[in-house]
């Protein structure tokens, strides 16, 4: 008797380690110091001039001093994890960043404030990788899409929170309040790491067996030497190079020495370390990661969006406070709704990784954030607020759509030892992503007001038409990346498959 057909069984969802999910929250909860304490400064500025008694030009050093020590902290992040361990570095960086967190809010004059932003820059600059690589490594390449899901909060949180604590504090209490609220988040991160997190320092393998929560191991790695040659090319390098576009910035064009001496020298720095990196066995960093699609892509399109995400957290608070004459709250207020979208995006974004592929969904969020920009270029001192708020749900909305599964496809494919260095190969991209973007934006801003004599509504709409025009870029970007898992019959393959794979087409 013939056996009746029937359709194979759809294999079981892979769960999620608790144990990895907890080590994620646990490295949050730290995490949220950084990205709080960017977002809240970001509004911050003017007042900070004003109450320095200096220039915006000057005052705009908090942030540029913060990135260039962030720039030089990442690239050494993959060594350091490799040298001291996971748990040690992790609880290192958060000591950093929460000295320089309480030294900024006791800065007696704006240069002592810039010189304590630098010790926080150094801190997060080392936190930002090593928290994705952390995360990724404990997870061991199963279920990235849902995953992504812990890896990005702080970043989902900050854009909605991070402007109206800013401009709350900045309202009815001191600047220096601003710096205090990332010392809880610093003080509980490292109690919860001292506590839970698993001894990973080379030669303790007997404590990770032993700890509560499953770190990466790297006991069986040979002792790291921190290569000195590219750090003295890349470090400077990139500092440089992020100084120029800060530049350009500041001086409102791209023509005068003090820009185009730096960004000279900082390209012809990277591109010296970037020869010195392929003929090394071990370099700073690993350039021949790029050699594989899924770095190579998601780096690209992660500079773009950085353009999309940090160039307009430029223009959309000016757009409010000058257009429309808001207050820092007010403005601060309005940015609210473009991450209550990032929210919403969430779920749909991370719950489709894995079925669709990364391709796809940023392909779509792409082209969400573009669209959704378009209106800006439109919008006047009277243009309804809540027609405003409404795009601004829908361009977030697209932005949370493109962040998760960049941060997926970013390690597809890759073994424990080369995560950390795709952290920083990412990391890198969309910082100098957002410098750039930032940087150009400015420049734009002020030329097409100089053409519009003072039209500032005119002068808003040429900006907004350009982050526009950098989010399509991005669209095309996202045509490289890796495309959803191709699932072989299943008389081909019986057992489970790995929980994403990148397609090759």
């Amino acid at each position: 008797m013939a056996a009746t057909p029937t359709s194979p069984a759809k294999p079981p969802v892979e769960k999620l380690d608790p144990k990895v999910v907890k080590t994620a929250l646990i490295l949050i909860v730290g995490g949220m110091a950084v990205i709080f304490d960017t977002t809240i400064v970001s509004v911050a500025l003017r007042t900070l001039a004003v109450k320095l008694g200096t220039s915006v030009a000057t005052i705009q050093w908090v942030t540029t001093g913060y990135l260039l020590a962030l720039a030089i902290a990442v690239p050494l992040s993959a060594w350091a994890l490799q040298r001291f361990g996971g748990k040690r570095l992790w609880m290192f960086s958060l000591a950093v960043f929460l000295i320089g967190s309480i030294g900024s809010s006791l800065a007696w004059n704006v240069g002592s404030l810039i010189g304590w932003r630098v010790v926080q820059g150094v801190g997060g600059g080392l936190m930002l990788p090593l928290l994705t690589t952390l995360i990724f490594q404990a997870a061991g390449g199963k279920s990235l899409g849902r995953l992504v899901t812990y890896v990005a909060l702080p970043a989902l949180l900050g854009p909605i929170l991070g402007p109206v604590i800013g401009g709350a504090i900045l309202t009815h209490l001191s600047w220096r309040f601003m710096f205090w609220v990332n010392v809880p988040f610093c003080v509980a991160g490292l109690l919860l790491a001292w506590r839970y997190l698993a001894d990973d320092a080379p030669g303790h393998a007997k404590g990770i067996a032993a700890a509560p929560i499953a770190a990466a191991p790297i006991a069986a790695a040979p002792k790291a030497r921190l290569d000195v040659p590219g750090l003295l090319l890349i470090a400077p390098g990139t500092s440089v190079l992020l100084y120029g576009l800060a530049s350009a910035g500041t001086s409102a064009g791209f023509g005068r020495p003090d820009v185009i001496i730096p960004l000279v020298i900082g390209v012809a720095l990277i591109a010296a370390f970037t020869w010195y990196a392929l003929r090394k066995a071990r370099p700073l960093v690993e350039i021949r990661l790029l050699a594989r699609r899924s770095v190579a892509s998601s780096s690209a399109a992660l500079f773009f969006s950085g353009f999309s995400l940090y160039g307009a957290m430029l223009l959309l608070p000016l757009f409010y406070q000058d257009v429309r004459g808001t207050t820092a709250l007010t403005a601060g207020v309005m940015l609210v709704p473009q991450g209550i979208g990032m929210v919403l995006s969430r779920t749909v974004a991370v719950s489709n990784i894995d079925k669709f592929g990364p391709r796809r969904i940023v392909l779509a969020g792409c082209v969400i954030v573009a669209a959704a920009t378009v209106p800006f270029a439109f919008a006047g001192p009277h243009t309804s607020s809540w027609l405003l708020a409404l795009w601004m749900i829908i361009r977030g909305f697209g932005l949370g759509a493109v962040t998760m599964p960049l941060m997926v496809s970013a390690y597809v494919g890759l073994d424990k030892e080369q995560i950390p260095h795709s952290s920083v190969l990412t990391r890198t991209a969309q910082q100098i992503g957002g410098s750039f973007g930032t940087a150009v934006l400015a420049v734009i801003l002020e030329g097409a007001i100089a053409a519009h004599h003072g039209a500032l509504a005119d002068a808003f709409h040429v900006a907004f038409w350009w982050s526009a025009g950098f989010s399509a870029v991005a669209v095309l970007l996202s045509l490289w990346l890796p495309g959803a898992q191709r699932t072989p019959p299943a008389e081909a393959a019986p057992g489970p498959q790995p929980a994403l794979v990148a397609n090759a087409d």
